[in-house]
């Protein structure tokens, strides 16, 4: 790239993520070391990296404030840089150990299972500034930031539809554009020809394909910085962190909802892939921390009960949810037809697409044809 000031622009996100490709990791450097603006707004980026990370960043000082982001571009420039690898994020301590242990994640073990999954956990769900609709998406973001430092050399494994682990990230890239744009955030991936009046549902598949046809043309490393870079910017929007902005209405892929909204269904979506990613590679991906998982189950009820508002009323219950929480979900015209109880995982889990209606694990007691249609409109709902 040359050292202008619209092409550095375009990278800063990459850069506050340590996920510049190798030929613009000088560059960037000395042009922020020059110019006040880019300095600027590479140090608002910076700073919400380092909330994903809960640490004050390579250049605090002793007080742990942040350091001058001019300084560390200038050091840079002089033989010291400190980016790191293409496709590595915030906080290079996630990586897993190399070689595979037995342990399984959350177990403690020494293998590389068991120190993935401490750091997975580790990173979450430290998100100061973050308002808590964006704190899961953080986290999300984080977790499989960690996740795929385990891919090198495994890029082309199966993971899910007919994606493989290139693809998956390839996919998340194009879903998050939806409210990147929205928000303000500019396209990282070239527009599609779809053309007018395509229904919804195979524009999306037609869009999904051309991101995934793109970055596989491209080296994984590049695909995960510009997943991560893009994921910078939306955390680093006005939305993400003032709960009043983020109250307004969006249409993002059909759906209008609150912003705040769809930033818990973009946690939804990189936990669902993260996982699995890690499925395919016989990784345990630890689910998402209780409160961010109730936010998950309790947006998924919601558009759920708007799916079944005509339908034979069931109980739904979501254990581990708040104390007594239960939803009656169809008709407010007749009585409760019948009770179904879920793990809160299996739950969101149906929702997004990776369990069928027969095979989730449930309670149910009272009208099992009730219960069933609960189930299948649920595992009907997943996109992803």
């Amino acid at each position: 790239m040359t050292n202008d000031h619209d092409g550095v622009r375009e990278l800063l996100a990459a850069w506050a993520v340590g996920a510049l490709p190798p030929a613009d990791a000088r560059a960037v450097p000395l042009h922020l070391a020059d110019c006040e603006t880019c300095a600027a707004e590479a140090e608002r980026l910076r700073a919400t990296v380092r909330l994903l990370d809960g640490t004050p960043g390579p250049d605090a000082g002793a007080s742990g404030a942040p350091g001058d982001v001019r300084d560390g571009a200038a050091r840079a420039g002089q033989g010291r840089g400190g980016d790191a690898p293409a496709g590595e994020g915030p906080g290079g301590d996630a990586r897993a150990g190399e070689g595979r242990g037995d342990a399984r994640a959350g177990e403690g073990g020494g293998g590389a299972d068991g120190v993935l999954a401490s750091a997975l956990r580790s990173r979450r769900p430290r998100t100061p500034g973050v308002a808590p609709h964006a704190a899961p998406y953080a986290a999300a973001v984080a977790g499989l930031q960690a996740l795929v430092r385990e891919l090198p050399g495994r890029w082309g494994t199966p993971v899910v539809h007919d994606w493989d682990a290139h693809a998956t990230v390839a996919h998340l890239v194009a879903a998050d554009e939806h409210l990147a744009v929205a928000l303000g955030v500019g396209a990282r991936l070239p527009a599609s020809r779809i053309p007018a009046g395509t229904p919804a549902a195979h524009a999306w598949e037609l869009r999904t394909a051309d991101a995934i046809a793109h970055e596989h043309a491209r080296a994984p490393e590049e695909t995960v910085a510009t997943w991560a870079a893009q994921a910078a910017d939306l955390l680093a929007t006005p939305e993400a962190r003032d709960p009043g902005l983020a109250a307004r209405a969006a249409t993002v892929m059909g759906l209008r909802l609150p912003v705040a909204d769809h930033f818990v269904i973009r946690a939804f979506e990189a936990w669902i892939h993260a996982d699995d990613i890690g499925r395919a590679l016989g990784i345990a991906v630890p689910p998402p921390p209780a409160e961010h998982l109730e936010q998950l189950v309790r947006l998924a009820v919601r558009i759920l009960g708007l799916a079944l508002h005509d339908a034979p009323p069931v109980l739904v219950e979501v254990t581990g949810t708040a104390p007594g929480t239960g939803w009656v979900l169809g008709s407010d015209a007749e009585p409760v037809a019948a009770e179904l109880t879920l793990d809160p995982v299996d739950f969101c889990l149906l929702v997004g697409g990776r369990y069928a209606p027969d095979e989730v694990p449930r309670g149910l007691t009272g009208d099992e044809r009730a219960a069933r249609n609960v189930l299948a409109t649920a595992a009907s709902l997943a996109w992803l």
